[in-house]
C-alpha cells in the first residue's frame, strides 16, 4: 500500500480509530527516534536496598511534621 492510498483509508477511518491510529504512529516514531537504553542486570534488586530502613517506615502524621520543618527552615530563616 503506498502513501496516498494509506491516506485514503485513514480518512475512511472514525474519529477514535484515527486518533488510535495518530497514537501508534508517534509511538513507533518515539521508539526509534529515543530508544531505551536496556536495563543492565541487578538494577532492580539495587534500587531495592536504597528503599531499606533500619526500623519501620514514618507515620503519615511523621512525614506531614517533616514537610512542616522543611518548609519553615526554608521560608522563615
Amino acid at each position: 500500500m503506498d502513501w496516498q492510498e494509506l491516506r485514503k483509508e485513514a480518512y475512511n477511518l472514525s474519529v477514535s480509530d484515527r486518533l488510535a491510529l495518530v497514537e501508534a504512529i508517534v509511538h513507533s516514531v518515539n521508539d526509534e527516534i529515543r530508544p531505551r537504553p536496556p536495563v543492565p542486570p541487578g538494577t532492580i534488586t539495587r534500587l531495592r536496598g536504597i528503599l531499606k530502613t533500619e526500623g519501620p517506615p514514618p507515620t503519615d502524621e511523621e512525614i506531614e511534621a517533616i514537610k512542616e520543618e522543611r518548609l519553615k527552615e526554608k521560608y522563615l530563616k
